[in-house]
This record gives structure tokens, C-alpha cells and sequence, in this order.
């Protein structure tokens, strides 16, 4: 679904704030978010924003989650596929970002709405 009061520069910020997470976890996205909450012209992007940064949180409950399993080793054999996860759907929402078009991520906890 393409949203055609995306403008370009809310389209490349929200590109940014979802490819962001590979590298800054949720700081980016909620950045973003909270600067942008109360602006009606920027509902696109801030809705871009608050799924990214429920991904990144979720992201981040399950990274805890493989540290606290290192103890038995199966975290050390997960954090790297839940890494490789989060790095191809940041690119595939980052992808659907530039094009104007509403990504939701197929799995993340709703912690904010």
C-alpha cells in the first residue's frame, strides 16, 4: 500500500530509522519517534518509527534471552541467526520505507502503541 502523503524526506528518514536498528538497536527509532509524535504531518513517519521500535525492543528481549541461554549453549548458537533476523528484516522494511509503503514487521511485540 503505498502512501502517497509520504514525502520523500519522511520516506528517507523512516528508510533510516528501520536500517538503523542494525547497528543502534531502538535509540534511532525512538528518537524519531518521540520527535515526531505530536506533528499530524508526519503520521506516516511516525508510525514508520513506532514499528521499528517495537521490533528493536522485541529484538532486544530475545538478544537477553540467547545471554541468559549461553549458559546451556543454545544462546551461543542462536545469537547469530537472531542477528542475521534482525539485519534482513531491517533491510526489507527499509526497503518498503523508501517506497512509501506501510511495512509491519511479521513478528514483534506491540509494547507501544
Amino acid at each position: 500500500m503505498n502512501d502517497i502523503t509520504a514525502s520523500q524526506d519522511d520516506r528517507n528518514l523512516a528508510m533510516l530509522t528501520h536500517l538503523s536498528g542494525i547497528l543502534f538497536g531502538f535509540i534511532v527509532p525512538l528518537i524519531i519517534w518521540l520527535t515526531n509524535k505530536d506533528k499530524p504531518e508526519k503520521r506516516w513517519l511516525t508510525t514508520q518509527a513506532l514499528e521499528a521500535l517495537n521490533f528493536q525492543i522485541t529484538m532486544a528481549i530475545v538478544f537477553i534471552g540467547c545471554m541468559v541461554l549461553t549458559v546451556i549453549l543454545i544462546g551461543a548458537l542462536l545469537t547469530p541467526l537472531v542477528w542475521i533476523l534482525d539485519l534482513v528484516f531491517c533491510i526489507i522494511a527499509g526497503m518498503a520505507a523508501s517506497r512509501g509503503e506501510n511495512y509491519r514487521y511479521p513478528f514483534a511485540l506491540r509494547l507501544l502503541s
